[in-house]
């Protein structure tokens, strides 16, 4: 049964309540790096592991730290700085191994930080009352489900570009914006199978 619970939340956070498509959360880098397939998939890495990462530290930090000592006030300062902490060491890994990919993602790297994305996370984890591992579940699909987004309006960019048949006020961040729309449509279909509050 919990394993079940467990399923729906990460299946839900993937497609019915994407928090790219659902909640239009983190829609500049989406907008931004959603022009090349590659710098889309090294995003959507970098996400996933900045947004895991994140949750796994602020929920023991809220849970243990804050909550016991009546300081939840200050929790959106702490869960900032947590964020920052973690998108400095993926810069850090990014610069050391992966200098290519982080000339490709320019100032949008160190965006991540300010990214609704990863804060929106941990205030889910907050607002929903989930334990440490559905907080962990719900980080890994959310950010799974941003990555999948951006990847595949990335490689839909790609293959319009190469027709040419896009008019020219279209083009760039209105036909992203038209194709999102129409992804988010295909997600919502899963609606039935996969829902979660």
């Amino acid at each position: 049964m919990i394993a079940l619970s467990l399923l729906t939340i990460f299946l839900a956070a993937i497609l019915t309540h994407n928090i790219a498509l659902t909640y239009l959360l983190g829609m500049c880098p989406f907008i931004s790096l959603s022009r090349s397939l590659r710098t889309a998939t090294g995003m959507g890495f970098a996400v996933i592991f900045v947004v895991t990462l994140t949750a796994l530290i602020n929920w023991p930090i809220y849970n243990l730290i804050l909550v016991p000592t009546g300081s939840t006030l200050i929790y959106y300062v702490v869960f900032i700085i947590v964020i920052a902490a973690s998108v400095q060491l993926v810069e850090m890994i990014m610069e050391r191994f992966f200098p290519v990919l982080q000339a490709a993602f320019g100032i949008f790297l160190p965006l991540i930080t300010v990214n609704c994305t990863v804060l929106a996370v941990s205030l889910f984890m907050v607002i929903r009352k989930y334990n440490f591992v559905s907080t962990i579940v719900f980080a890994v699909g959310s950010a799974v489900g941003w990555t999948l987004a951006i990847v595949i309006v990335a490689a839909i960019n790609e293959k319009l570009k190469l027709t040419g048949d896009i008019p020219k006020g279209m083009r760039g961040p209105g036909i992203i914006m038209v194709t999102a729309g129409i992804l988010a449509l295909a997600f919502l279909g899963f609606s039935g199978m996969v829902n979660v509050q």
